[in-house]
């Protein structure tokens, strides 16, 4: 992609015209394809992300307590949140990845396209200030942010809670193995309530698989 079209996809996008295209070029350039790649913006991103965030909550929800505010801010700031994000503003069409990368899927992986929002972030941050960092993420959160009237609660935490309202064992986790290449890992777990029921799920990480297997548990035990 030339520079005219990255920079009317960032203004369009981001809501920001750029004046260092190379900084946008590294916040979307994978590992695989450039020494000079997303690592460091992305973790600059991920702490501004998390900054916007809480005080975002904190303004929107004045009465919530402290662990309503942090499920809040976990659920926006995860990984497949940032990576959903990634997929509605195309970031896929503008990563630039290494050929084995790309023929390994890496494009679609939510640790990739979740780690560009967040170097995007960082760009952001870098070049205009927290302002436009915000107004970005603001308007790309914004249904997330303000369309649950409840906080979230977590996969897990609910299961817990369901074993222990319904007198079983705590849910045990089993790791069923690892696959995929080092850039985009895919884990297996699986998680069982003795004597009710068990499932299993794959994700991005060991935390993504669990996660997912106890969502997709709580729905067999609904």
């Amino acid at each position: 992609m030339n520079d005219d079209a990255l920079r009317a996809w960032i203004e369009t996008r981001l809501g920001h015209a750029p004046r260092d295209i190379a900084l946008f070029r590294r916040a979307l350039t994978h590992g695989s394809y450039a020494p000079d790649h997303y690592e460091r913006l992305e973790f600059l991103g991920d702490r501004v992300l998390g900054l916007i965030a809480g005080a975002w909550l904190y303004e929107i929800f004045p009465h919530e307590p402290e662990g309503n505010l942090s499920r809040r801010l976990n659920a926006i700031v995860s990984r497949e949140t940032c990576a959903e994000i990634g997929r509605e503003i195309e970031v896929a069409t503008h990563l630039r990845l290494g050929k084995q990368a790309r023929d390994d899927g890496a494009v679609e992986s939510d640790n990739v396209l979740g780690d560009a929002v967040e170097a995007l972030i960082g760009a952001l941050y870098l070049e205009a200030g927290l302002a436009a960092a915000q107004a970005f993420v603001r308007g790309a959160w914004a249904e997330r942010v303000t369309g649950q009237a409840q906080a979230p609660k977590h996969p897990k935490s609910a299961l817990q809670e369901w074993a222990a309202a319904h007198r079983c064992k705590p849910p045990v986790y089993t790791m069923g193995g690892r696959s995929g290449p080092h850039h985009a890992p895919r884990f297996t777990v699986s998680v069982e309530i003795a004597g009710k029921a068990e499932a299993s799920a794959e994700g991005s990480s060991k935390q993504e698989a669990e996660t997912a297997a106890a969502k997709a548990l709580l729905e067999k035990l609904a």
